[in-house]
């Protein structure tokens, strides 16, 4: 079974030339055979992260309300990264390209302006990889942890290269915890959570009735900006 992933992991540039990393905590670093899928700048990385309070994110789609609740302590770098993301712009008019109804996996994927699972920011980061989340009841060998039902995860393509993409998890999922966790989603962003996942999954030739693929119910980021900091 297909994981969480994102676009392929960075690679050095064509030309030869080491690819750009921000000085800070962060180490924000540029993918040059990954460019951008929409023009956007590595963030900030100032050398004292905040890393205490919260910030709320306004985020309508066409299927309702989708409010995120990011927590800078759970994951600083990753939070500075996706509120500057969202002030660029760069989510707004973008369409969550993937949903899950796998028993042990139920998530909405978002995050990716080209829509395909392929585009991110042209940067990536490093994990910051929960260490609280109890085991998933539904696997023997305790490898798995509970992404509960209404938290927000980084998407990725393997160790540290976080980009764009992330998931909100509509029904308790039981994975590896190699998914950095950031925040969460209010009960608002559950109920269309919940009209999403119950639209099932696009059918394609190949499969009649899939259970990973393009949600039937085109669910689409009208505007990601945060809206309250704690």
């Amino acid at each position: 079974m297909a994981l969480v992933v994102s676009g392929g992991s960075a690679a050095s540039a064509s030309d030869g030339a080491p690819p750009r990393t921000t000085h800070g905590p962060c180490q924000y670093t540029q993918t040059p055979d990954e460019p951008p899928a929409r023009p956007v700048p590595l963030p900030p990385d100032p050398r004292r992260t905040p890393s205490r309070g919260t910030v709320d994110v306004a985020v309508p789609t066409s299927q309702g309300p989708l409010p995120l609740h990011l927590d800078r302590a759970k994951a600083p770098c990753t939070v500075q990264s996706f509120l500057h993301l969202a002030r660029h712009g760069f989510y707004d008019r973008t369409v969550c390209h993937r949903l899950t109804a796998y028993p042990t996996l139920k998530v909405l994927q978002c995050g990716d302006p080209t829509g395909t699972g392929e585009g991110g920011p042209g940067y990536k980061y490093k994990d910051e990889l929960p260490v609280d989340l109890p085991p998933a009841p539904t696997d023997p060998t305790g490898a798995r942890r509970l992404y509960g039902r209404g938290l927000l995860a980084m998407a990725n393509a393997g160790p540290d290269t976080n980009g764009s993409q992330f998931f909100v998890v509509y029904g308790d999922s039981a994975l590896r915890p190699n998914y950095t966790v950031f925040g969460t989603v209010d009960a608002d962003g559950l109920t269309t959570l919940d009209k999403v996942a119950a639209g099932g999954i696009a059918p394609t030739a190949e499969n009649p009735a899939p259970v990973d693929g393009t949600p039937a119910l085109r669910t689409e980021l009208f505007r990601v900006r945060p809206s309250c900091e704690h």
